[in-house]
């Protein structure tokens, strides 16, 4: 008899025992509140950008009412939110970095802050948001070289312009009264930004082109633009602009380009010859003829009155 009490008092133990830990385990499996959160991580409120606001995004298991608001430094600066119902799903709310009366609030770092009211739960989102309205300032550090020619060759294709940022930032090539040509996809604080001479798909013309430099942070601030110095984009030249020569004689003229050699065309007849000096012979017909000097898909002219 004692052998069977002893047997059934085991078997009550187990039973608690077994109880016991489905609690615990179905504890451990309830689902949380709140999940998947998403939270912008810096913005600036009096930009003119798509960073203006901060968003702050999470997926609501039950329905129920819920407050958000903002701390800073553990102080509620702004309230999003206050015993609103939300149903079930999707929650998406916007931090404007303003108080109530409107006013900007100071650059920082701030917490959002999730109120259940159902569940009597406060849960501060491991998601601080940074607040930033100070543009980051950069320094040209050069221009080089001097005269670039996208011709499609390889020699002095390219301007190179140096710079150097006071933090982390996109550095921002522009072209005086063309716009920006360049922007850097990382944000090195050191760097050189480059401009092969085009606009899109079409070279630029010939001429001497002024070149700035800007900046935009993560925020979304923009430095004004800081002039960096200037390039001349030139692709074949030829001097003089018209010569005049007798019947069958001979005649020079000087075709300037950083190409190794040029291609001509006179009179009907074509060549190559390398650049530099070009000398000639005029046909024996008198007349006005064209001698047109190339260098890729660019070409200049000299006049020529065979007298």
């Amino acid at each position: 008899m004692a052998r069977l009490s002893s047997t059934a008092l085991l078997l009550v133990l187990l039973a608690a025992t077994a109880g016991a830990f489905a609690l615990t385990q179905g504890a451990k499996l309830e689902l949380a509140p709140i999940s998947d959160t998403a939270v912008d991580k810096t913005f600036s409120p009096t930009c003119r950008c798509a960073t203006n606001v901060a968003h702050i995004a999470f997926h609501l298991r039950k329905t129920q009412r819920v407050s958000i608001w903002i701390e800073r430094r553990g102080q509620r600066v702004a309230t999003l939110a206050e015993n609103r119902r939300f149903r079930a799903g999707r929650v998406s709310v916007v931090f404007r970095g303003r108080t109530a009366d409107g006013l900007t609030l100071p650059d920082g770092t701030y917490d959002p802050v999730v109120h259940l009211a159902a569940a009597h739960d406060t849960i501060r989102l491991p998601n601080p948001i940074v607040l930033d309205t100070t543009a980051p300032e950069i320094t040209p550090l050069g221009v080089a070289p001097a005269t670039i020619s996208p011709d499609g060759d390889v020699v002095n294709p390219a301007v190179y312009v140096g710079y150097r940022l006071n933090g982390a930032a996109h550095a921002i090539l522009i072209v005086a009264g063309h716009g920006a040509v360049e922007y850097t996809r990382f944000q090195p604080v050191r760097g050189r930004l480059v401009w092969y001479g085009r606009f899109g798909q079409r070279a630029a013309r010939a001429g001497l082109y002024r070149l700035l430099v800007s900046a935009e942070d993560a925020a979304g601030n923009h430095t004004k633009p800081v002039t960096a110095g200037e390039v001349r984009v030139a692709y074949v030249s030829v001097s003089p602009s018209s010569v005049s020569v007798a019947p069958g004689g001979s005649f020079s003229v000087s075709a300037k380009t950083d190409a190794k050699s040029v291609a001509w065309l006179f009179a009907g007849v074509q060549g190559h010859f390398p650049a530099g000096q070009l000398t000639f012979t005029a046909p024996t017909t008198p007349g006005t003829y064209t001698l047109y000097v190339k260098v890729g898909t660019h070409a200049a002219r000299t006049v020529v009155n065979v007298r």
